[in-house]
């Protein structure tokens, strides 16, 4: 009996998805001779040129653009993409040409090429959610989540209006926090230097002058004097212990937890920024799951994408026992006051909102109430700061000026 040989599979070509692409910078010119450049993505520089010299373009030169030189997407380009992506899309204009329209006109070629890319996927037969999930440097869980969740109900634009709103409320929040940082760092910093240059190139020369007086020197001179001593043969140890253990405290927060958890606890618990640091991160907290539960994501998956938007291990911590206990059952506002962290304010509008089925309106007017606190907090801080710094500044400068100048006002008095 004859048997059928089985049938041979045909190749599975890549799609153009699988394929690698770069960007590409051409210059050529047409037929008239006009001189055109431009930029094309593409797998290689013959598929460039092959491209060109089909629109009639004679190729002069290719060259291939390195990541480096197309520069970073920052979260402030993303917040714009998908603000503008969010206005195309309620004036009608189809997606894919949205992307176009966007990448065309930013003035990030970063951008560009990420947009590009997405824009390619999605022609290719990806969803736009799948499409982002496969770049999580820049679209996190809860972007994707929030782009599913429009696309599965049709109203695309309307969560992508809010998650620019969500975007945009989050940086201008991280924009006052380092407002309220910046400051003190850099006059710190500017202290720490200028103390350095004092001790190791002006003491030294004051030191030369009083070992010819042939008197004893006041306390506050001879310590300023061993100080400098100290600072001028071991700067170098000093630079590199600083340099060393900055590194190593940089990688061991990266890559421990508990550590981590000890850092954050230790700022939410800072004199001054501590109360200022908890309420950025309950506006964040509060924002977010407000953003989430609004787009129809069920609680459970929407605390998943929450524990991290806080930007403190405290809270994330926090929200992952939220997020057991609401899963076995636990109203959200009980599991909220068993772990201690949310302020009572918080407590009782999301119980409010849940007993009412407005949880997503109370919770954007928590996070409308502590970013106004936040915003009144930055602005008492660096009224605060500004003549603190200034005393201390004043403090450390003057006192070593004083110590310096000291036996001098005691050789004239003797005189």
């Amino acid at each position: 009996m004859a048997v059928a040989a089985p049938a041979r599979k045909a190749p599975v070509k890549p799609t153009s998805s699988d394929v690698q692409q770069y960007n590409f910078y051409w210059e050529g010119k047409d037929r008239n001779g006009r001189l055109l450049k431009g930029e094309m993505r593409a797998s290689g520089d013959a598929v460039v040129t092959a491209t060109l010299r089909r629109q009639g373009i004679q190729v002069k030169r290719v060259r291939r653009q390195s990541r480096r030189a197309l520069g970073k997407v920052s979260e402030k380009d993303i917040s714009l993409f998908t603000r503008q992506l969010a206005t195309m899309l309620r004036a009608g204009v189809p997606l894919l040409q949205s992307f176009e329209i966007v990448a065309k006109g930013s003035s990030n070629p970063a951008v560009s090429r990420l947009l590009t890319d997405v824009r390619t996927d999605v022609e290719t037969g990806s969803s736009l959610q799948t499409a982002f999930s496969r770049r999580p440097q820049y679209f996190d869980q809860l972007y994707c989540n929030l782009v599913g969740a429009g696309e599965a109900a049709g109203i695309l634009d309307t969560l992508l209006d809010r998650l620019a709103t969500y975007k945009e409320k989050l940086l201008a929040l991280k924009s006052k926090i380092r407002s309220a940082l910046f400051y003190p760092t850099a006059v710190i910093a500017v202290a720490v230097l200028i103390t350095a240059v004092i001790m190791i190139f002006v003491v030294p020369q004051f030191k030369e002058l009083f070992s010819s007086f042939g008197a004893d020197l006041p306390f506050p001179t001879l310590v300023v004097i061993a100080l400098s001593d100290f600072f001028v043969h071991y700067w170098w140890l000093m630079l590199g212990a600083l340099t060393i253990g900055g590194y190593a405290f940089m990688t061991a927060w990266k890559r421990s937890e508990a550590m981590q958890m000890v850092m954050d606890r230790g700022m939410l618990r800072l004199p001054i920024f501590g109360p200022l640091l908890h309420k950025a991160s309950t506006a964040r907290w509060a924002r977010t799951l407000s953003t989430m539960f609004a787009a129809g994501v069920p609680m459970v998956e929407a605390l998943d994408s929450v524990a991290g938007a806080a930007g403190n291990n405290v809270f994330y911590q926090a929200t992952k026992r939220i997020q057991a206990d609401v899963s076995t059952g636990s109203s959200l506002t009980v599991a909220m006051q068993a772990t201690g962290v949310f302020p009572n304010m918080l407590l009782q509008m999301a119980s409010i909102g849940e007993e009412s089925g407005s949880l997503d309106a109370m919770l954007t007017k928590v996070a409308d109430f502590y970013e106004a606190e936040v915003d009144d907090a930055v602005s008492a801080i660096s009224s605060l700061i500004e003549p603190a710094i200034m005393v201390i500044l004043g403090g450390l400068i003057g006192g070593l000026v004083v110590a310096m100048y000291m036996p001098i006002f005691k050789m004239g008095s003797v005189v």
